[in-house]
């Protein structure tokens, strides 16, 4: 165990679209792949939700076959963490180096306007600390602000899943709100790959996110190669 790093996963608990019958939750492969490249370097880490307890997992993204998926939600200690995640009120955020927030639409309901989740990043960041995001889990960003005022993603390169991925889903009207289109409104610098669905990722300093699923894995890879190899 490196105990020099501690990581604090955050992921969603809300599950409901607009109207589609199917239930959202957290995209499993946004956590497992990140958390696999983490492993390497047996970074202790805590998995963290809105309103803690049971993380539920979308559906869709437990049948796909993928074997980092197997590895980690069949690991019984992985598993007791989603299961069981903390509430904001429970984490120090001093305890971290490392704040990363995972995706899965349910993310757009219960990110964005968490306060105590607002402080915790700002605390990290401000104490050097790593944060980092992918997919949907890059709208937590939208309104945390610094000890100036300012906000964290104010000029700063971003980036996360694009509106032409989601027109492609055809889930435009099952969400609240467009993440490209909001990350632009709060000025952020955002940036997204040529042909949608391909890895992509945005590293300003100690921010880096990823646009979708597949941009997890080298979201991981990038943050250690900041912690470790700077």
């Amino acid at each position: 165990m490196n105990p020099s790093i501690r990581a604090l996963i955050v992921c969603t608990n809300h599950t409901a679209f607009k109207t589609k019958p199917e239930k959202t939750g957290l995209w499993l492969s946004e956590i497992t792949h990140f958390y696999d490249e983490l492993s390497d370097k047996e970074i202790p880490f805590d998995v963290v939700s809105p309103n803690g307890g049971n993380v539920p997992i979308d559906e869709r993204s437990l049948q796909r076959k993928d074997n980092t998926n197997e590895k980690w939600y069949n690991n019984p200690a992985f598993r007791t963490k989603l299961e069981n995640s903390l509430k904001p009120d429970d984490i120090v955020p001093a305890t971290y180096q490392l704040i990363y927030f995972t995706g899965g639409h349910g993310t757009l309901w219960d990110f964005p306007n968490n306060e105590r989740l607002q402080q915790i990043t700002r605390q990290i960041y401000e104490s050097g600390g790593m944060v980092a995001a992918v997919c949907h889990g890059v709208s937590a960003l939208l309104n945390v602000r610094l000890s100036d005022g300012s906000l964290l993603i104010e000029n700063r390169q971003i980036t996360g899943f694009a509106t032409i991925e989601e027109k492609l889903l055809r889930l435009t009207d099952e969400i609240p709100f467009l993440l490209e289109d909001e990350l632009r409104k709060k000025k952020a610098l955002y940036r997204k790959s040529l042909i949608p669905f391909l890895p992509f990722i945005e590293v300003d300093e100690r921010l880096v996110t990823g646009q979708n699923p597949l941009s997890a894995r080298k979201v991981g890879k990038k943050v250690m190669e900041e912690m470790f190899e700077k």
